[in-house]
């Protein structure tokens, strides 16, 4: 079932391979005949009592997952002693499990203490009641099951089966994998393909660019993996998608550009996990696969769905390397046999100095928000990281935007690319209605009540983004005390366990109103947001173009209200290029001002003095880079 996370740690190491075996026969703990099935109110009991007669030591040892032997019979008595001395009963109820200390693990139903990590998924759960909860909510089976376990598959299956047996079939049909093209695709012309292309706004450069496929099962993945895909609820590609796995899968480098929203993540995600299935894990602690993203709650998200795609796949365990996060739990997680990393920079170098992490048997590298990624804070951080990484690797580099100079850096991390541009490149989000709003800085707040009171604009939840810490706090004090609405803050000060319970709340649907810095801004999938408001205009057009995605996830609409005026006189010319095109309607104050004439007038006399006058040139970016860093120090 599941163990008791204090075991892990606390354990003897003369008895960690008991541990191991207890984690590794699930398939035998559930596999019970019918007519000693249970109610949750006896197991209970059983559990509280585990020294009784044998009826009750039965229904207590499936409740806490103790092991069996070899030949399908209990653990000798003494044996049960041991362990009843190192380990309580499992809680079987929430109500009995007390809430978290800071730093400490949350259950994923119900924020109480996640004492437990549930196999089937990897994840953290408090009781036997919110596992089965969440078993029930993967798709996994019904609460029934794991309270009252009837199993009629030992007839199908004929002799109880090892799971050393079982994990080695899977890994013959499965690990075998490789990438084909589908009879279908290769039947269309290069015409019919260019017309895919064009209605789909997929551009491509590069050579032997492989053709998109139009459905996942043209990929002929394995079924398991076929099946977590429409579990999940992936049931058709999306554009950057349909182009970028079979690249991916095909063991290409890949830069991709791709609206906000458009499933950049799963399209990245799923050749990292065919390449990892390939793979066998050579140690502990040497994954296959990593995955490196700017912010926490990024690398969270990419976790979650990585852990939805790898879901029964033999040996594909994923592990998450971030910074605000206890380091105990991250390290003790690497020695067990990982597969892919989810890392921010970071972290992972502070765990790499530890020597706890070896990145020699790499094969596939991500860089997600590679614009963020490549920018002065990280850049050095990127570059280290992938010093000790083999030099023989696959390399995937994903972003919403990505300007001419980051551009030439990230060319510098890949061989031979195929670079993927989905729609406008560097376009704010096409399903995004864009409202550009001259608002003077006293006139703000009431600006932002109007719109919270106006029933035709206001679809909670709302995020409205600010550019400071402190502006997030006062303005969500503001919003709660005039409106009455459910408002909250988040920004970098607050802890990660606040941060994740503001995340969850806000995909719960729990707040009414969120004030951000920019933490919420990139590659978060905030499903359920219609309404985004720059309070703040960001400090680039880059950083607009990713706060505006947040209302436009997945192809559904939204709107995104942004309040201008002339302290942002800098960004003028720029919002006029990429917004106006979309056919939004810009304010006769932006258009009519000195400032946007100014710009516009410069950039004609640049134009005509030629390429030559260029200030940053491809051969001067690195020395500029380099001066800017010296700088710094």
């Amino acid at each position: 079932m599941f163990m008791p996370r204090a075991l892990k740690v606390k354990r003897p190491a003369q008895v960690s391979g008991q541990v191991l075996n207890k984690k590794s026969k699930i398939g035998q703990e559930e596999r019970e005949d019918e007519s000693s099935s249970v109610t949750p109110v006896q197991k209970e009991e059983a559990c509280e009592d585990t020294k009784t007669q044998d009826e009750t030591i039965e229904a207590g040892e499936d409740s806490a997952g103790l092991p069996k032997s070899s030949d399908g019979h209990m653990s000798t008595s003494s044996d049960k002693e041991e362990n009843e001395e190192e380990e309580e009963p499992v809680k079987s109820f929430k109500k009995n499990q007390r809430w978290p200390e800071p730093g400490e693990p949350v259950c994923v139903m119900c924020g109480r203490y996640g004492e437990y990590i549930c196999d089937s998924t990897d994840n953290d759960v408090c009781s036997l009641e919110c596992k089965a909860k969440h078993l029930a909510q993967m798709g996994m089976g019904t609460w029934a099951d794991v309270f009252k376990r009837k199993d009629t598959s030992d007839d199908e299956r004929g002799q109880p089966q090892q799971p050393a047996v079982h994990t080695s079939g899977v890994s013959e049909s499965e690990a075998g994998y490789s990438y084909k093209e589908d009879l279908f695709i290769s039947g269309l012309t290069d015409e019919q393909v260019q017309r895919i292309k064009q209605e789909l706004g997929i551009e491509t450069q590069g050579r032997d660019v492989r053709r998109p496929i139009i459905e996942f099962e043209h990929c002929g993945f394995p079924a398991t993996l076929s099946g977590n895909l429409k579990k999940a609820g992936y049931e058709a590609p999306t554009p950057v998608q349909m182009q970028m796995v079979p690249i991916g899968l095909s063991g290409r480098d890949v830069i991709a550009s791709a609206d906000t929203g458009s499933g950049k993540t799963v399209a990245f995600l799923l050749p990292v996990v065919v390449r990892a299935l390939e793979k066998p894990a050579h140690r502990v602690s040497s994954p296959v696969a990593l995955i490196l993203t700017p912010t926490r709650e990024l690398a969270i998200q990419i976790e979650r769905q990585a852990k939805e795609l790898v879901m029964g796949l033999p040996n594909m365990r994923t592990a998450l390397l971030v910074g605000g996060m206890p380091l105990p739990p991250q390290l003790h997680r690497l020695k067990s046999s990982i597969k892919i990393i989810i890392a921010t920079p970071g972290r992972l170098l502070e765990i790499l100095k530890q020597k706890a992490v070896k990145l020699d048997t790499v094969k596939v590298v991500v860089v997600d928000e590679v614009d963020t990624m490549l920018k002065m804070g990280f850049q050095q951080q990127v570059l280290e990281v992938l010093e000790q990484v083999p030099e023989e690797h696959q390399t995937l580099l994903a972003s919403a935007t990505i300007p001419t100079g980051t551009e030439e850096l990230a060319a510098r991390l890949v061989r031979d690319p195929v670079r993927i541009a989905i729609g406008e490149k560097n376009q704010p989000c096409a399903n995004v209605r864009q409202i550009l709003l001259w608002v003077e800085e006293p006139s703000k707040k009431r600006k932002l009540f109007e719109i919270l009171n106006d029933s035709k604009l206001y679809q909670p939840p709302v995020v409205v983004f600010v550019d400071c810490k402190l502006g997030a706090d006062l303005l969500c004090e503001a919003i709660a005390k005039v409106t009455g609405l459910n408002t909250v803050a988040i920004h970098s000060d607050k802890t990660q366990w606040e941060r994740n319970r503001i995340l969850r709340g806000l995909l719960d649907g729990d707040f009414e109103v969120v004030i951000s810095t920019g933490v919420l801004g990139r590659g978060l999938d905030l499903v359920n947001v219609r309404l985004v408001v720059n309070f703040d205009m960001p400090n680039t057009m880059d950083e607009y173009v990713h706060q505006v995605g947040r209302a436009g996830r997945l192809g559904h609409r939204g709107t995104a209200i942004t309040f201008l005026n002339n302290n942002n006189k800098r960004l003028f010319l720029e919002v006029v290029k990429r917004v106006k095109p979309t056919g939004s309607i810009l304010p006769p104050q932006l258009l009519n001002s000195p400032h946007l004439h100014e710009q516009q007038r410069r950039e004609r006399q640049k134009a005509k003095q030629g390429p030559d006058d260029t200030l940053v040139t491809k051969n001067n970016l690195i020395d500029i880079i380099r001066k800017h860093d010296r700088c710094k120090k």
